[in-house]
């Protein structure tokens, strides 16, 4: 099936990066960057500022009192974990709300919060990293904002990650890989980034031809993904050392360390939301 134009081009009132995101983007860039800095933009937007309060104050971050201001929240949670947040504020904000989309992005902020958590104990780059799990489904998004009812029927008809590539190419001619990672080039993310998120769902898992820092983002949101969202939906898999190893070697990662890291940072989240 031919890719539809107006899929190829994005044209499907998927709005621009907000101007909010852009500045912040490049402020992230700077090696001297101050919480000052980012506390000003950030409270220069009423909304995002209040929403940036609200989800730090909620049970994910699971911090031991209330913040009030902007300026706490990045003193408590370090300029990444803001920043974080305010994409997946952007991201939310672009896209029409919805069941099957709210459930994206609840994975897609967990999954941010906890890559972003790893890459920074393994001493990798957890802007990227973050910003990578933020981003990982965001295709999904653009084809529920393609055509809605199309995308719910499908997902809901789909087994597994596959069976879901395999229909969304059948229905639309190009799988949420694609679009995400063309997605993530049309807000001026990093290269690594996009190719994150266009390779994660190669389910070979053989990313030698992928430069090291995407391998390392790979591996990262793998193991993260196997044991936030198991493919069974059961905890305790008896594959997952193996796995983890596999992805590791081919990350140039020590597994032990990885493991390590993942399941630290893991338990946490899900203890925050059983509590």
């Amino acid at each position: 099936m031919s890719i539809d134009p107006n899929l190829r081009s994005l044209n499907i009132d998927v709005p621009a990066c907000p101007d909010t995101l852009v500045k912040l983007s490049l402020l992230m860039g700077q090696e001297d960057a101050h919480i000052d800095d980012m506390s000003a933009l950030i409270q220069s937007d009423m909304a995002l500022a209040s929403a940036i309060v609200r989800t730090v104050n909620s049970a994910l971050f699971g911090l031991l009192h209330r913040v009030e201001t902007v300026h706490e929240a990045v003193r408590y949670l370090g300029m990444r974990e803001v920043a974080g947040i305010t994409f997946e504020m952007g991201l939310r904000a672009a896209f029409p709300p919805g069941p099957l989309i709210d459930q994206i992005w609840d994975r897609a902020s967990r999954r941010g919060v906890a890559m972003g958590r790893i890459a920074q104990r393994l001493d990798l780059k957890p802007w990227a990293a973050h910003t990578a799990g933020l981003f990982a489904e965001s295709g999904r998004a653009v084809l529920y904002a393609y055509d809605r009812d199309r995308y719910v029927e499908l997902e809901r008809g789909a087994r597994d990650e596959a069976a879901i590539i395999a229909a969304e190419i059948a229905a639309f001619g190009v799988s949420h890989a694609a679009l995400g990672a063309a997605l993530c080039h049309s807000w001026g993310l990093a290269n690594d980034i996009g190719a994150y998120v266009r390779a994660r769902v190669q389910f070979s898992g053989d990313w030698a031809r992928e430069p090291l820092d995407v391998r390392q983002l790979l591996a990262l949101g793998a193991t993260v993904d196997a044991v936030l969202y198991p493919a069974d939906g059961a905890a305790g898999d008896p594959q997952l050392g193996r796995r983890c190893a596999a992805w590791a070697e081919q990350a140039e990662l020590d597994v032990n360390e990885l493991i390590v890291a993942v399941e630290s940072v893991c338990t946490t989240l899900l203890n925050n939301d059983n509590e």
